[in-house]
């Protein structure tokens, strides 16, 4: 009698991956090859799909950062760039002189999010890169149980964002995208300001893993242990480079294994509060800057 063979399926396991400012779903595609590699490697009894959406603002030359105009750059043609939303600083509408930052088409860029979840989903879990994590962060606070309910308070209050309409299929009855197991986020950092303070009002619940590098001229370290301090279980891992996505083997270790312990975690009951705080270290050479 010929062997039997084995038929048992692989569990499915959906990852939403958010692009940065001045990027798209397929260049970005292009910078987490290795990181696709490592987590389908480290994880056979799954069935990983990635989705790589591009943000709805299609930008301009003079939004991109480094572009001048010149004689040596006016005749290239530069390469499609695209966010989720554009950053306006408004005059200070207080006495100590700071400008007010809004981030117009912010509901545009969530639409395009929700979309994708109601047509590739739902997901397990969401990485993110720069403007990218910032929407990660967002998003993975909007699928929360009761996050919906922390904006009602808010709902009559002048300049305050609402909540996403596009949002709010995935906290009716019989939603199939539940509260996200897990979010990787990469030079990230919050929307700013108490226009924003209901996305993270009470504080975020999924797990979360940062990545910092020392070297980001970019995003501040401040602004992203900003979004840390807003998330209850988080982890942070800090590497000595610039504002890119770290594609080294200690990295890569560091996001598989925070996955694979999420995955854990929730296969086991939730364990709430299970994935805690966790400073990791090390030291890494020859890192390429994406963009």
């Amino acid at each position: 009698m010929a062997p039997s063979k084995n038929t048992t399926a692989k569990e499915p396991l959906k990852i939403l991956m958010l692009h940065g400012y001045t990027q798209s779903g397929p260049l970005f595609h292009s910078k987490t090859r290795a990181l696709e590699k490592a987590l389908t490697k480290a994880l056979p009894t799954h069935d990983i799909r990635f989705s790589y959406p591009t943000g709805p603002v299609r930008l301009d030359p003079a939004d991109i950062p480094g572009y001048n105009g010149t004689s040596d750059t006016k005749d290239e043609e530069p390469e499609p760039a695209f966010g989720w939303w554009r950053r306006k600083d408004l005059p200070s509408p207080t006495s100590n002189g700071e400008p007010e930052i809004v981030y117009t088409g912010l509901q545009d860029g969530l639409g395009r999010i929700a979309e994708t979840i109601k047509t590739e989903g739902p997901f397990d879990g969401v990485i993110g890169f720069s403007q990218g994590a910032c929407a990660a962060g967002i998003v993975a606070g909007l699928l929360e149980p009761g996050r919906r309910r922390s904006f009602v308070f808010a709902a009559d209050t002048q300049d305050v964002e609402r909540f996403p309409s596009s949002f709010d299929p995935f906290h009716e009855e019989g939603s199939s995208q539940p509260q996200l197991k897990f979010a990787i986020i990469y030079s990230g950092f919050p929307a700013p300001g108490t226009r924003y303070s209901r996305f993270y009002e009470p504080p975020l619940t999924t797990p979360t893993l940062h990545f910092l590098g020392t070297l980001d001229g970019v995003v501040e370290e401040a602004r992203s242990r900003a979004l840390i301090e807003r998330c209850e279980k988080a982890r942070e891992a800090v590497h000595p480079g610039g504002h890119f996505l770290p594609s080294q083997r200690p990295w890569l270790d560091a996001a598989v294994g925070f996955v694979q312990e999420c995955l854990e975690k929730d296969k086991d009951g939730g364990g709430e509060g299970g994935i805690g705080k966790k400073k990791e270290e090390e030291n890494v050479e020859d890192m390429d800057v994406p963009f």
